[in-house]
């Protein structure tokens, strides 16, 4: 079985492309299959991260099913022999790495919450002491806890463009109040859960992002969830504010092109074979720390 996959060819489907997934419609329901493409700084890479696909899809199965009862999500099944034809045909490129999920709407939304002060938080907290309309206490030092997360939502930006953060009196215009009220606070409370258990396991979930859709009338978590390319895991041990922090994602990846002075845009790079290899290899130990499971594909 393949290690890498940088697309998955299906014949005689249509599959909608996104950076890391190919979306195939079954008419009642999806199938989306996590490939191992790596997009950085919203630019897809060459090369892919052997087995990143996997601990994707594996990981998100593991958060859907242990929050199942907190709110409903669209994961129906990831047995490749019970999907429709012709894709029970091709395991060879679907097994581990693909689920069949409940056919729904996407909110336009990205729901974004911090529970440390990084990233690009961080830059704006540094200007106005405030991240996306929140007024943060003075102080703060870089990957501070904050007093309490947050809920930051951004636009969902096509292909090739990037995300635009927002207000929440904006995502409220954009998919009405009642909407708005109920994923952020539902993001948030997925949140608080998570990140109680991933401290369990040694680990520190920084941030993510959420994302949700409508099915039958009811807003139903989607996409993946709680994975190192949603979201920020720091190695608990080695914690220190004030800094950048380790983490369990593509960092790796992150601090090379910047070492290359990487423009963020145009085409992506042929990664070196020791940042594929460390990077699929902190995909992995993450995998293996938050389920307690040996991964295997």
């Amino acid at each position: 079985m393949q290690t890498t996959i940088l697309q998955t060819n299906i014949p005689n489907t249509n599959p909608k492309r996104g950076k890391v997934r190919d979306v195939y419609d079954c008419q009642d329901s999806l199938i989306i299959v996590a490939s191992d493409r790596l997009s950085a700084f919203d630019v897809i890479m060459q090369n892919g991260i052997p087995f990143k696909g996997a601990v994707l899809t594996q990981l998100s199965k593991f958060w859907f099913e242990l929050f199942g009862t907190i709110v409903e999500n669209h994961y129906i099944a990831d047995d490749v022999s019970k999907y429709p034809a012709p894709f029970n045909q091709y395991p060879d490129q679907l097994k581990g790495r693909s689920m069949r999920v409940k056919k729904g709407k996407v909110l336009p939304i990205e729901c974004i919450i911090r529970g440390y002060i990084t990233g690009s938080g961080w830059k704006e907290y540094q200007k106005t002491q405030t991240v996306c309309g929140h007024k943060l206490p003075a102080g703060l030092r870089q990957c501070d806890k904050l007093p309490q997360p947050i809920f930051t939502p951004s636009t969902k930006a096509e292909l090739g463009a990037h995300d635009e953060n927002i207000t929440i009196e904006q995502c409220a215009e954009i998919i009405g109040k009642d909407k708005a009220d109920y994923i952020s606070s539902k993001s948030v409370e997925i949140f608080q859960k998570a990140s109680q258990y991933a401290a369990s396991r040694g680990i520190i979930l920084a941030d993510t992002k959420f994302e949700w859709g409508l099915y039958q009338g009811k807003l139903i978590l989607i996409d993946e969830v709680l994975t190192p390319d949603s979201s920020r895991f720091w190695p608990a041990d080695k914690y220190e504010p004030g800094r950048d922090q380790e983490s369990f994602d593509k960092q790796f990846v992150r601090n090379y092109l910047e070492a290359i002075n990487f423009n963020k845009s145009g085409p992506g790079v042929v990664l070196p074979d020791d940042i594929v290899q460390k990077t699929s290899a902190k995909y992995i130990e993450c995998y293996e720390r938050i389920t307690g499971k040996k991964f295997a594909l």
